[in-house]
């Protein structure tokens, strides 16, 4: 047994540490593209397969429930039927769903695939990072973490340049195909350069009853919770009785589970694990960062499409340049982490800081922001999520079992992703909640006796008049044109709110990452001293 003991720890990968790296980079790449692309072809989707715009949402719905669902048991599933075997056959799954997206004739097929699709996907980002945490040891983890976490950021900005340009030249059939050269790649190298370590195999080994108790709570209550989160605002909240439904099952399911895995000898996911100090805080510190990632990444777009007019594509092209910042940053803020010479806890509070700084110079949007201006600030804003997103990732595995590495990889991708859906729907919420505030506020200002008010109508029904409309029909378009201008202003108003909002809660999170206890200063490994 002691024996065994030694061969584990020693145990390296047959290959490359960096080639393994860049194998499983590039499925992320492929999945995390896919997911922002086809965020940008939903009208074109609608509009070929006879469907409405709201119909053709479940195109992005049936994909993040059913990713949401597989997303915690992962870890379970990893250690059953091995790591490298699960991987593949996320990477087979989602490579042959691509296809099957891409031939689909109706709206109901191609839910159906994006459903089989959103498994595979929800499976590949627990799998690559238990790979890279088994495959570098502590001291390198944090830049092996950084070109995994440009994979992330770099996907979704430049995907829905890369999807308008795609829809607009061919056809939203090659959004999906163009997954399967990158899918069968990654499928031939996977099979080449990643390898089970010996305790994972061990693990498998060992046979157990399935949970089938637990694997059901968990799969109703994530479902739920996610179709509750995506619908939420647009069948207003509880107003609806399918939400309401929905979220009452959610909620008794999940709490139900929490309850039995706690209990349970052989867990679906293993809910003790947060227990663990030092974990449980690094959990809560990737939901906080998925909301932030993921709501800004909504929010500024939105802006940008629904009241400067900008193109999907054009305003993808804004969140670009903030993507080649995290792409200079996280290779430093991996070099830092990994020297072991700064506090990675004392990153992660500087990454919050900055953070916080770029959010609040958000709130100074206005409706005449410049396409450089809006480029220069969304850049700002990223600048510290590097230094937040590779301590965390790393802080994650750091007292806790090595067995225990796929269900922290599942955990803390669960975390993330819910914590994006959360954000998303709330920041949604908010921004419908305070618009209808501002336009009650502003139309106070808004009545036949104000001065301002009367001089922008007749001003407008002059100019038009004297284009060749009657003074009745110009008086009339200009009153319209008044409350278009003050319903602009009002979502103004609430998109400036919900960047303050976000700032202050990323403010107070800044001393948080001192709660978690300090790892242990590294020591420096053999090949580091000469000696073998």
């Amino acid at each position: 047994m002691a024996e065994l003991h030694y061969d584990e720890a020693n145990w390296k990968p047959s290959h490359n540490p960096w080639l393994v790296a860049l194998t499983v980079t590039l499925a992320t790449f492929m999945e995390v593209l896919d997911t922002s692309i086809a965020n940008v072809a939903l009208p074109h989707m609608a509009g070929t397969l006879g469907a409405s715009q709201e119909e053709a949402t479940w195109v992005l719905t049936s994909y993040l429930v059913s990713s949401a669902v597989i997303l915690p048991i992962s870890g379970w599933l990893m250690a059953r039927m091995g790591r490298k075997r699960f991987y593949m056959t996320c990477v087979m799954l989602f490579t042959i769903c691509s296809m099957l997206c891409g031939l689909a004739t109706s709206l109901p097929l191609l839910v159906l695939f994006r459903v089989m699709q959103g498994v595979g996907g929800g499976g590949l980002a627990p799998s690559e990072q238990a790979i890279l945490a088994d495959t570098f040891p502590v001291s390198k983890r944090g830049q092996a973490f950084a070109v995994y976490g440009m994979a992330v950021v770099v996907a979704p900005a430049i995907g829905p340049t890369l999807g308008g340009w795609i829809t607009d030249n061919f056809n939203w059939h090659w959004i999906f195909f163009i997954n399967l050269p990158v899918g069968l790649l990654s499928l031939f190298l996977t099979q080449r350069m990643v390898e089970d370590p010996p305790y994972l195999k061990e693990e498998q080994s060992r046979t157990g009853r399935v949970d089938f108790m637990g694997l059901g709570l968990i799969s109703v209550g994530v479902g739920c919770l996610e179709f509750v989160l995506d619908k939420g605002q647009e069948k207003d909240w509880f107003g609806d009785p399918n939400i309401t439904a929905f979220a009452v099952i959610a909620a008794f399911t999940l709490v139900t589970f929490v309850w039995w895995e706690w209990r349970h000898e052989d867990p679906i996911v293993d809910i003790r694990l947060l227990k663990n100090r030092n974990f449980g805080t690094a959990v809560f510190l990737q939901f906080v960062l998925g909301m932030v990632l993921f709501g800004t990444t909504v929010l500024i777009p939105q802006f940008l499409q629904v009241l400067l007019g900008y193109t999907a594509e054009r305003a993808g092209m804004v969140l670009s340049p903030g993507a080649l910042v995290l792409m200079l940053t996280m290779p430093i803020a991996g070099r830092l982490v990994s020297s072991g010479k700064l506090d990675p806890r004392l990153l992660v509070a500087i990454g919050y800081a900055i953070t916080a700084v770029g959010l609040f110079n958000l709130t100074r949007l206005d409706l005449g922001v410049s396409f450089g201006q809006i480029t220069l600030w969304r850049a700002y804003q990223v600048m510290g999520l590097s230094f937040v997103f590779i301590p965390i990732s790393t802080l994650n595995y750091l007292g806790v079992p090595r067995n225990k590495n796929n269900q922290i990889s599942s955990f803390s991708n669960f975390a993330r992703n819910i914590g994006g859906s959360v954000g998303t729907a709330l920041l949604t919420t908010f921004l419908q909640r305070t618009t209808q505030t501002h336009i009650a506020a502003l139309s106070a200002h808004v009545v036949p006796g104000s001065l301002q008010y009367s001089r922008f109508v007749d001003m407008t029904r002059d100019a038009l008049t004297r284009l060749g409309q009657s003074s009745d029909a110009a008086k009339q378009f200009a009153i319209g044109d008044a409350w278009q201008t003050l319903n602009r202003q009002a979502q103004m108003l609430s998109y400036q709110n919900a960047f303050w909002g976000l700032s202050l809660i990323i403010a107070c999170l800044i001393p948080l990452p001192f709660i978690m206890r300090r790892p242990p200063r590294r020591q420096p490994a053999p090949e580091e001293m000469g000696g073998h």
